[in-house]
């Protein structure tokens, strides 16, 4: 990207030319959005023309207060939280000039959904080993395989896919990473019930879905280095949003806390200030990792602040069932629905505690995040693999 001569009060300047021209109370809250991504108010950081001014990242805080003062619609980013803080980045960094037209504005403003077909059956948290076929026919590929834990498939246009185009290399040498039309007759979606009644994430099948040689990312058999911006985006997108002082699930159980003192035991107040204390330390190192991005791509440290989220979470919601005792067994609804997101504080505390057991498992498992902080950040050895040259079909199953 190029240098940017953007400041604080241009950006001012373009966001009250924006609401001059497009007046959110009248409005339509998509023409609105679209008229911001066209004025590169959407992502100041990206480039020009696809949502962004070159600008620095952290000035992005000024455009949002200013249109929130001014009430503007946001684009609802819980809901499109793998589009923005996944695939988009992907496809910034990897796509081509046609891709990126074709897709950032979209992805922004929301009218099209993503997901992410990444972890199988047979290769969850050792993604490299995935089997999902890709095989090239002319201008397009022909894909068959299987994906699992897929968030949003039901509700996902387009879907960032990871698949094997040479099994006759090593498993992380042989991939190739694709955009997906998830409304490929080829595709289909099925609901994968949770514990907390309802299905979130799905399995998703392939079956002869073709997808054209225009729709890859990266170079053939770079798949593993294309996702790996994935994941790192993932997982900063996961560990690393911004949350005010006893925000989320610290929030809750701070308010059970003082609203009802009867429920108070010596024990619990111990572990709530050590709880209150850590959250606090992980939402500070949240923002010097976000002043990071600022200057930079997405590192390791992304991975700590995932592992971090998780255990905070799981020991949080399972404070809060303890502290409401009976109360705390309750579980409001067992329907069987499909959110289109999660809501951790809508919702009571049986379900805080049921849906937080999968923060250890989405966006890569605490065990695997513990081996990239111990590698990637400490720069211990690793750990022995002895299928490191051993090509993907001769690996044993």
């Amino acid at each position: 990207m190029s240098e940017s001569a953007v400041d604080a009060k241009e950006l001012r300047e373009r966001v009250a030319a924006l609401l001059a021209a497009h007046d959110p109370a009248t409005t339509d809250r998509l023409e609105f959005l679209r008229a911001r991504f066209d004025a590169g108010l959407a992502w100041v950081h990206y480039p020009e023309g696809l949502g962004g001014l070159n600008a620095p990242r952290e000035l992005q805080s000024v455009v949002d207060a200013e249109l929130a003062a001014a009430g503007a619609p946001d684009n609802n980013p819980r809901r499109i939280g793998i589009g923005l803080g996944m695939a988009a980045p992907t496809v910034l960094r990897y796509g081509s000039d046609e891709l990126k037209r074709r897709f950032l504005r979209p992805l922004w403003t929301g009218e099209e959904v993503w997901c992410q077909l990444f972890s199988e059956p047979g290769a969850g948290s050792d993604l490299a080993a995935l089997g999902t076929r890709a095989v090239r026919d002319g201008d397009e590929w022909v894909v068959n395989g299987q994906k699992v834990w897929t968030s949003s498939a039901h509700t996902a246009r387009w879907a960032i896919l990871v698949t094997r185009t040479d099994p006759d290399v090593p498993k992380h040498a042989g991939m190739t990473y694709f955009v997906c039309d998830m409304t490929h007759p080829g595709v289909e979606v099925r609901p994968l019930r949770q514990i907390t009644g309802e299905a979130e994430f799905n399995e998703v099948f392939l079956t002869d879905v073709r997808i054209p040689d225009a729709h890859r990312l990266g170079a053939v058999g770079e798949g593993w280095r294309v996702a790996q911006t994935t994941l790192m985006n993932e997982r900063v997108a996961i560990g690393g949003n911004a949350m005010p002082r006893e925000g989320g699930m610290l929030g809750k159980v701070a308010a059970t806390w003082r609203e009802r003192p009867e429920l108070r035991t010596a024990e619990l107040h111990d572990r709530l200030l050590t709880l209150w204390v850590e959250t606090e330390a992980f939402r500070l190192a949240g923002m010097r990792l976000r002043q990071q991005l600022a200057v930079g791509s997405p590192g390791p440290e992304g991975s700590g602040m995932k592992l971090a989220f998780a255990r905070l979470s799981q020991a949080l919601s399972g404070l809060e069932v303890e502290l409401l005792g009976d109360e705390g067994l309750r579980y409001d609804d067992w329907t069987m629905r499909r959110p289109e997101l999660v809501d951790f504080t809508g919702r009571e505390a049986g379900y805080r505690y049921l849906r937080a057991k999968g923060n250890s498992i989405e966006g890569g498992t605490s065990e695997i995040l513990r081996n990239i902080i111990a590698e990637r950040v400490l720069g211990l050895p690793s750990e022995p693999r002895a299928d490191k040259d051993v090509a993907w079909k001769d690996l044993p199953r």
